[in-house]
């Protein structure tokens, strides 16, 4: 059992820590504080190919797993960009999954060559303000007309839609009344986010102001037919594929901001002098941030276990999972520690810890919240009664 990585993702991870260079710290606080998307990070890594890391070879991609993917995103979140990075990108990197798998080749034409080079830029709009995590019960309808869809409804916590040129969109074709399963009846779309028939209302938040998150209402969106992803009415099955990459993907970035929150305290643990010595040399500096250490890296290995049972075509929703509350919740400590470590100079932006701590509520709220995820465990892993 070889839990190294090999020499080409090795590679990977080289390659974004030295593309990492040119956007350090400061870019990610001004960003912060201006709420102004990554435009330029996002540029510069659609033109050194990165975009598509996990996109078919044909339409540009570069055709590898989940697990590289894992990889590029982690050293993004760990140079220090945090969430602020990664959700910069991270829609292009799981997002179009349902398209990649399931539509036909025309959609893969149209959609997939323009995302990779960064001339697309797409949100996924699933939630809703009602309904939670609850899917099958979203009310956001989508009613064909000839040859067309005309979608109306409300989606809320978009992110990138201020940005974004297209929408991966759920929404109900036969109401639920009339289906025999809560998941039948759903359909997916990859369409234009046209602003003429779209509102998009920024959503005030307590940290990552450079990736937006909005609520978004549909009025009347027509939206072709050629758009729908696959057969109408199997869309809740077909988002279902791209759940699992997504909690790796999140894991995998949450490691990343609580390695680069550990790296900032021990440097200044080293540097920090009180009463004659390094701060560092007391045990109640060091031993928080050696648990914290030794919590992200076990729940590392847990992400990078779930990627290689993916990209195997072998089940892993509960790797996933586990991965997902095992990472947040390291992520979480991790930058809690760093702040308590660096005093009240934690609580000064100019030491970005600060930012860190507010990002790392990100992966302990979503996509799905910690208590969902341990019910899931609880019945996929235990063999207990369903409880939600």
């Amino acid at each position: 059992m070889d839990f190294s990585f090999s020499d080409a993702q090795q590679e990977i991870a080289d390659a974004i820590a030295k593309f990492m260079g040119d956007f350090g710290d400061d870019y990610w606080r001004g960003l912060d504080e201006s709420g102004e998307f990554p435009h330029a990070f996002h540029g510069a890594l659609a033109k050194a190919g990165w975009l598509g890391v996990a996109m078919p070879e044909e339409f540009g991609g570069a055709g590898l797993g989940i697990t590289e993917a894992a990889i590029m995103m982690q050293q993004i979140a760990q140079s220090g960009a945090g969430f602020s990075g990664a959700s910069a990108v991270h829609m292009n990197i799981f997002g179009l999954n349902p398209v990649v798998v399931f539509g036909n080749a025309d959609q893969k034409r149209r959609a997939l060559p323009p995302l990779i080079a960064g001339e697309h830029k797409a949100c996924f709009a699933v939630t809703e303000p009602n309904v939670g995590l609850d899917t099958t019960r979203l009310k956001t309808r989508a009613v064909r007309d000839g040859d067309t869809y005309i979608v109306s409804g409300q989606k809320i916590w978009i992110s990138t839609a201020q940005v974004a040129s297209h929408v991966l969109l759920l929404a109900r074709t036969t109401p639920l009344e009339e289906v025999k399963k809560p998941t039948h009846g759903l359909s997916l779309f990859y369409t234009p986010l046209d602003r003429t028939f779209v509102e998009v209302r920024e959503i005030d938040k307590m940290g990552r102001a450079a990736v937006d998150s909005n609520q978004v209402f549909f009025d009347r969106l027509p939206v072709p037919a050629a758009d729908l992803i696959g057969e109408e009415g199997r869309g809740f099955e077909y988002i279902l594929h791209g759940m699992n990459p997504e909690r790796i993907l999140i894991a995998a970035e949450a490691v990343g901001l609580g390695r680069a929150a550990i790296r900032r305290a021990a440097a200044y643990a080293n540097e920090r002098v009180v009463f004659g010595r390094a701060i560092g040399k007391n045990q109640a500096i060091q031993h928080p941030l050696a648990k914290r250490y030794a919590e992200l890296e076990a729940a590392n290995l847990m992400v990078f276990k779930a990627a290689t049972l993916y990209d195997a075509g072998k089940p892993c929703g509960v790797e996933a999972n586990a991965a997902k509350y095992l990472a947040a919740e390291a992520c979480f400590g991790a930058c809690e520690t760093a702040i308590m470590c660096h005093g009240g100079m934690g609580f000064a932006k100019d030491f970005h810890v600060e930012r860190y701590l507010r990002e790392s509520f990100i992966p302990r709220l979503t996509p799905v919240s910690r208590e969902l995820i341990l019910s899931f465990i609880a019945e996929r892993a235990l063999g207990l009664p369903k409880s939600y």
